[in-house]
């Protein structure tokens, strides 16, 4: 698919709240973020769909559901990630250039760029962002059960458009809604979505990330939040507009190459995270493997790091990251690797829960990583280096 440039048009206003939210607020050094210990963040929810798959885990909840969500909430971990996107009515396409006139400009939680349905054996597909709020959560199931919506469909990797099938489902959702009705004291790691295949020009992008931050302030109060994103211009767009949340910069590590030259390499990231004063990284887990002298150069600069990919789902690739000092990983086999995690270590305590004042040193201490030597760190690379291959 051809790239298509966004140009934009007479943005208009939001309120004072979103565009003075760096006001008064020190924009000169990154502020440096730690995540609570080592963390274990619940990919979007209780886990991706993979509709082919013959593992029924990856088919037990509805993906970036609320349902969902709220089913991992139920262990042992510190985040969810999900995918946020903006439904922009009025979007209209002329050549290269677009006339931006909103209507019901609204956040909403949905991974893919676009949507499928079946309607008299016909497949018909729609852009995600061209959709009014209305005609979004019209697809899958309808919170009022006398209400039958759309056949919601998907596209694989492979080109094949299945039946969303899964055990558990649950209708579509806004941003909103997820702060309204998921267990207060899970954070959201929230990506900022957009298609690969699109040229983005700054106010359109400053447009749809103060759409977004205007949700998030308005109805996140005390509950933990991150914003991550793969566009680097919006990953340090919004870290210009505000300075209330950390942000990280999502990368593919090489694992997959792109025309941005800034998405294909660690060295880049943590040039984008230092140009644009981000607070951190989360990197597909195998590029971190293959270079984990990056893991270095990424603490030297103050950042966090975290990882996401398939390999998170085997415990013990997980541990080997503990191991290495990363910070957390994103896993989709949420109920396995948490329990994993709290045998190979003990946690320590949340924000909520910290330690009594009673704590010895020696308490202190037991939560401290373990300590391996460069040989046995190498030895357990090469171990690794066999589950990189699939």
């Amino acid at each position: 698919m051809a790239l298509r440039t966004v140009l934009v048009a007479d943005v208009p206003s939001l309120p004072d709240s979103v565009y003075g939210l760096s006001e008064g607020l020190d924009m000169s050094k990154p502020r440096s973020f730690k995540m609570p210990g080592f963390s274990v963040i619940g990919h979007r929810g209780n886990g991706m769909n993979v509709l082919q798959s013959s593992d029924r885990r990856t088919r037990g909840f509805k993906e970036n559901s609320i349902l969902s969500f709220n089913s991992a909430a139920k262990f042992p971990i510190d985040f969810i990630e999900f995918d946020v996107q903006v439904n922009l009515l009025g979007v209209f396409f002329f050549l290269i250039r677009v006339r931006f006139v909103t209507k019901d400009d609204c956040p909403v939680i949905f991974h893919d760029d676009f949507i499928y349905s079946q309607e008299n054996g016909i497949v018909n597909e729609s852009r995600v962002t061209d959709l009014s709020l209305s005609e979004f959560l019209l697809y899958g199931p309808q919170k009022e059960a006398e209400k039958i919506g759309k056949t919601l469909m998907r596209k694989s990797k492979e080109g094949q458009v299945l039946k969303w099938d899964v055990d558990s489902d649950d209708p579509l959702c806004t941003l909103q809604e997820a702060f309204e009705r998921v267990e207060q004291s899970l954070g959201f790691n929230i990506e900022l979505k957009f298609d690969d295949q699109i040229v983005y020009e700054r106010e359109f992008l400053v447009h749809v990330l103060r759409t977004v931050l205007q949700v998030v302030f308005d109805y996140a109060k005390d509950r933990p939040v991150i914003f991550s994103s793969f566009q680097p211009d919006a990953a340090q767009l919004v870290r210009e507009l505000q300075s209330t949340y950390p942000v990280y910069f999502l990368t593919d590590a090489g694992n997959q190459m792109y025309k941005d030259e800034r998405r294909n390499s660690l060295e880049e990231a943590i040039k984008v995270c230092l140009e644009g004063k981000l607070q951190g990284i989360v990197s597909e887990v195998k590029g971190v493997f293959r270079n984990p002298s990056a893991i270095a150069k990424i603490k030297e600069s103050n950042l966090s790091l975290l990882t996401y990919g398939k390999l998170n789902n085997v415990g013990e690739a997980v541990y080997m990251q503990y191991v290495m000092g990363i910070d957390g990983v994103i896993v989709d086999f949420v109920e396995e690797i948490s329990e994993s995690v709290t045998l190979m270590m003990i946690r320590p305590p949340s924000p909520s829960s910290p330690l009594p004042s009673s704590a010895s040193k020696d308490d202190v201490a037991a939560i401290a990583r373990p300590e391996f030597s460069q040989k046995e760190i190498d030895f357990l690379l090469k171990l690794l280096s066999q589950l990189i291959q699939h």
